[in-house]
């Protein structure tokens, strides 16, 4: 469903199940997966791909060329952004073009989830099941299943695919409800016992 007064630009796909609320603003070339919700006000750049069942919440920017993973969260007023180095004109003064610049994605992967407000740096990997705190600001990779926050973001600990905080013992992670996690080079995965 597309509200009436959402703005899906033609060449823009949106998937099944999908909706796109209120003054939501979708770009041409922007791939939207199935089952989503796009809420009111947020806006999709020309070029970014989200995947299914991603929930981006009121006001938050996703600037091109940002690639979203399956069951992602991103909180209301969360920036992605796509510049490392912004200005308006070059160096001779004249209003900079897209020939004056490299975009860089930011790319959130599968069941992440980025806090209301924050704003992640452009060329930054938010990993699997990852979460960020509201307000952070992320200017370096987050792991699979780090938990950050602050300006700029620093590790709190690490979560479970359900959110709850994971608890060291020894050299193994485990959840509240008992499921287990040991270190890797891209953050924790969960092991059988």
């Amino acid at each position: 469903m597309i509200a009436d007064d959402a703005r899906v630009e033609a060449g823009a796909s949106v998937g099944d199940g999908t909706y796109v609320w209120h003054l939501a603003h979708v770009r041409a070339g922007a791939q939207i997966g199935s089952n989503c919700v796009i809420g009111g006000g947020v806006f999709i750049d020309t070029g970014v791909r989200i995947g299914d069942k991603c929930k981006i919440q009121n006001t938050a920017q996703v600037f091109a060329p940002a690639r979203i993973d399956d069951g992602v969260f991103i909180g209301p007023g969360a920036i992605l952004t796509n510049d490392r180095s912004p200005r308006a004109v070059n160096e001779a003064g004249e209003p900079k073009s897209r020939a004056d610049w490299q975009a860089e994605p930011v790319i959130v992967r599968e069941g992440a989830s980025i806090g209301a407000g924050a704003v992640v740096v452009a060329g930054v990997t938010i990993g699997r099941w990852a979460m960020v705190a509201a307000g952070a600001v992320i200017t370096r990779d987050v792991l699979d299943h780090e938990l950050v926050a602050g300006i700029p973001a620093t590790n709190l600990g690490w979560v479970a695919r359900n959110g709850d905080r994971l608890k060291r013992h020894g050299e193994i992670w485990r959840s509240p409800d008992g499921r287990l996690y040991v270190t890797k080079v891209t953050g924790l995965v969960e092991v059988d016992e």
